[in-house]
């Protein structure tokens, strides 16, 4: 179960956080209507190719990545959204489009929006269809220890 692995290591941490439980949703904006959170404050995470390197982006999930500026801000030649090819092993557990945004328990680099900083929270995905995660956006901050960079733009 791949929230164990999240609630584990925030509880390693002493991170508070709330367990959130909705109907099963599959997109973004579902998942914030069903379990009655807004837009901007549920992260959604996308899995970017960087040149040849996986990355994490994190934005809001009424907000979507803005591929050529990403590449330009961090100096990529080629910017494209993985596919699940690419990615399918390195989420063990994790339903796919339901991944949480700890690139430090995958082994990726996590790039967020800045707009996530603005709120207290941050709500995201805990590796299900079913399962939200709800903590401090400053904890989520230093465990993660993302780059915050202007990569998202409104849908």
């Amino acid at each position: 179960m791949p929230i164990a692995r999240i609630t584990e290591y925030l509880d390693l941490h002493r991170i508070k956080y709330q367990r959130i439980s909705h109907s099963p949703a599959y997109t973004a904006q579902e998942v914030a209507a069903r379990a009655h959170v807004s837009g901007w404050d549920l992260a959604k995470t996308v899995v970017v190719k960087l040149d040849d390197d996986l990355v994490m982006a994190v934005l809001p999930a009424s907000e979507h990545i803005d591929l050529g500026f990403l590449a330009e801000i961090v100096g990529s030649k080629n910017v494209t959204l993985a596919s699940e090819e690419d990615f399918v092993d390195k989420f063990p557990g994790c339903d796919l489009g339901a991944i949480p945004p700890f690139g430090n328990l995958y082994g990726l680099k996590v790039y967020v929006a800045p707009e996530l900083a603005e709120d207290e929270y941050i709500y995201f995905s805990a590796g299900t269809h079913t399962e939200l995660i709800r903590m401090s956006y400053d904890d989520f901050e230093w465990l993660v220890e993302p780059d915050m960079l202007p990569f998202a733009v409104m849908d």
